[in-house]
């Protein structure tokens, strides 16, 4: 039993630890990561949908839900204005299954 309830508080742990719940700041210097949206998909790392509520949020999907207060999100990021100055590019996508990512390599980013 008690292997059981450990083993369920660790997968909810680990659900809950890697939603995509994120918060844009307003300075570069509060930002977990900093975000470029690209024109193309193809120049994206991440293919982000825009959730409407918090449940849906992904886990590290690229599935996002913007949290009205910083304290609400597990990551906080700004949207610069040059490619040259982000850490990830994403691409803004109209349909939940078309979410994901298309350079792994970035994907510690979110974690």
């Amino acid at each position: 039993m008690k292997q059981f309830v450990l083993c369920t508080f660790f997968v909810l742990c680990s659900t809950l630890g890697f939603s995509q719940k994120v918060f844009s700041v307003n300075y570069a210097s509060q930002a977990d990561v900093k975000v470029y949206v690209v024109k193309y998909e193809s120049q994206a790392d991440l293919k982000v949908y825009k959730v409407k509520y918090e449940s849906q949020a992904g886990d590290n999907n690229g599935k996002w839900f913007f949290t009205q207060y910083e304290s609400q999100a597990k990551k906080s990021i700004y949207f610069v204005d040059y490619e040259s100055q982000a850490d990830l590019k994403i691409y803004f996508v109209e349909y939940e299954s078309q979410a994901g990512w298309r350079n792994a390599a970035k994907k510690q980013l979110l974690y």
